[in-house]
């Protein structure tokens, strides 16, 4: 814990946040979970059954709320006011739960954000008293109005949601973070263990990801690779990379050699 995460004024130890959806069934979710090394885990509240049908599996009887930090989200949703009431929605479920990730959808090709319905619903729900992490898209602008609104978080794509592209536009993310005073994750895009790592070598502070994790042929091993990406990446950056240099620069050098 000597480098926490640090959400809503919770550490946590793991920078690497999963979502639930899309594994074969709840037992696999659950294994791909425990490897993945995540304490948050996020729910598509219209989509994943947490409570609200009675005759159907509850994923809260695999991944424990005592155990995981739940982070709803509002998956599936194209204007502020089903947002909104996602967002109430998943607080009734979880016992007043306010910590909530905010999406707002433009694009049922792309899943792009509608930056301006984001906008609008963010402001909402700060107002609600809900603690609101953020998806957007990279513009390092809107990052920062969407923190200055009160949002607790800010989650950038580095590529469409599911694509696996990596990041694509790496210069715009780190913008974002240099301007920020809220933790960055990158969230959509991520597809396999380098693309987690080069986010945390930007200086993310996290890493969300699902389909990177539930589409590979192994998604309980991708989960640990992940995990391993993202601890690598991040103690890359505390490190500090070595400049880069157009010619070679011997390991060994010749200076004070016995000949």
């Amino acid at each position: 814990m000597s480098d926490p995460l640090v959400i809503a004024g919770v550490e946590y130890r793991s920078r690497l946040l999963v979502g639930t959806g899309k594994y074969k069934d709840l037992e696999e979710t659950r294994q791909a979970i425990e490897a993945s090394g995540a304490e948050i885990i996020t729910v598509a509240i219209r989509r994943t059954n947490i409570g609200q049908d009675a005759n159907e599996p509850n994923l809260l009887e695999v991944l424990s709320p005592e155990r995981y930090t739940i982070l709803p989200n509002t998956a599936g949703c194209y204007d502020v006011k089903s947002a909104v009431r996602t967002c109430h929605l998943a607080r009734e479920l979880l016992g007043g739960h306010d910590l909530v990730k905010l999406e707002v959808l433009g694009d049922e090709r792309t899943l792009f954000p509608d930056v301006v319905q984001t906008l609008a619903a963010a402001e909402q729900l700060v107002r609600e008293d809900f603690k609101v992490m953020v998806y957007t898209n990279d513009d390092p602008v809107m990052a920062k109005r969407l923190e200055r609104i009160g949002c607790i978080a800010v989650m950038p794509l580095a590529a469409p949601i599911g694509s696996g592209l990596g990041i694509r536009n790496p210069y715009n993310i780190l913008t974002i973070i240099e301007n920020a005073e809220v933790p960055i994750l990158v969230d959509a895009g991520v597809g396999t263990a380098s693309d987690a790592a080069v986010a945390m070598e930007l200086g993310c502070d996290g890493v969300l990801m699902n389909t990177a994790i539930a589409a590979a042929r192994q998604p309980i091993l991708m989960a640990s690779a992940m995990s391993k990406a993202i601890a690598a990446g991040r103690e890359a950056y505390l490190a500090g990379r070595m400049p880069r240099k157009r010619f070679a620069n011997a390991s060994s050098p010749m200076d004070g050699t016995f000949f």
